[in-house]
């Protein structure tokens, strides 16, 4: 083959290669924008009790102009979920304070618990997207963060009835059952710290003298970022249940692989859908000691990385039912 010849097939797969980038590049943005509404049901509940749908909804990252995200969150109301589970990050704009209580407004009239993710305290800055691939992907804050009102955020929560677990416990009466909660700050931040168990928050304590009787029909962990510490802090806690969010399910997956990173400690294998922790889920073989842990890809991206590929962004509807019919 002639020297030309090489420097035509070079420059037609230069071209190639440079279309197939663009092409990738283009649908990652719209991806980004590709809503959907996972379903997974849980069997975690007595036997003989009726379902509860549990609305998880994390990490809309809301800017202003997002209108179709809005208008997909307001939807997610006529679901009729039981209750609703915000785990953070839930805008990225000093000026999003107004669509987000827009978007949010049907579902804060449904009962509601919610953690604070680190963008809901300080907005976005650009990151070095290499830095996700390190096994510490966290840098160090700027002198002069960006802070969001993030008080106006838990007010805007609070006066609408949810329960505020950042660092709190809480408990909530849902269709005739007796929830209790156990939620952290965001680990990310390392802010977190565990309610201690048995103190007078603890629903789960009998006063003295009380029946055997369970106290609680269901307990519940929440938090933003599911670093292994705070997972296994709920699971000691005897969690039945763990919700969380953070990862973006790995926001840029390999089809046929998965996530490559998760932003935190957790595996990959565990960055979105319904699992078990820390081993196979409680209703599989050799799953006897884990308890059940969903991670949410969530609805959104930082505004520097506003692509998604394979990984489209989602709320999911938790069905919870009987562990036995």
């Amino acid at each position: 083959m002639s020297g030309s010849s090489v420097a035509r097939s070079t420059v037609r797969a230069a071209a190639g290669l440079a279309a197939l980038g663009a092409a990738g590049l283009g649908w990652a943005v719209l991806e980004a924008r590709w809503y959907t509404l996972r379903e997974a049901t849980v069997p975690v509940l007595a036997p003989g009790q009726a379902p509860l749908r549990v609305l998880h909804v994390s990490d809309l990252h809301l800017t202003p102009g997002q209108d179709r995200k809005i208008g997909w969150v307001r939807e997610l109301a006529s679901l009729d979920p039981h209750l609703v589970v915000d785990t953070g990050d839930n805008w990225g704009h000093l000026e999003s304070f107004g669509p987000l209580a827009h978007a949010l407004e049907p579902l804060l009239a449904r009962p509601g618990v919610f953690v604070l993710g680190s963008n809901d305290y300080v907005a976005p800055q650009p990151k070095n997207p290499a830095r996700y691939l390190l096994p510490d992907a966290r840098t160090a804050p700027s002198a002069r963060p960006n802070e969001l009102p993030w008080r106006e955020l838990v007010r805007l929560f609070t006066s609408a009835g949810w329960l505020d677990l950042d660092n709190h416990r809480g408990t909530l009466e849902l269709d005739g059952r007796r929830v209790s909660f156990v939620g952290t700050d965001d680990a990310h931040l390392d802010r977190d710290r565990l309610p201690a168990a048995g103190g007078p928050d603890d629903a789960r304590v009998a006063p003295a003298g009380s029946s055997d009787v369970p106290l609680v029909d269901l307990h519940v962990g929440v938090t933003h970022a599911p670093y292994r510490r705070v997972l296994d802090g709920m699971l000691a806690d005897d969690a039945d249940l763990i919700l969380a969010g953070h990862t973006h399910g790995g926001q840029l997956a390999v089809p046929g692989w998965g996530a490559l990173v998760t932003n935190c400690d957790l595996d990959p294998g565990r960055a979105k859908g319904l699992h078990g922790w820390p081993g196979a889920r409680p209703d599989a073989p050799g799953g006897s000691g884990s308890t059940w842990l969903h991670v949410s890809a969530g609805l959104g991206t930082s505004p520097y990385a506003p692509v998604r590929f394979a990984c489209r962004p989602e709320a999911t509807l938790l069905t919870l039912t009987p562990t036995h019919p």
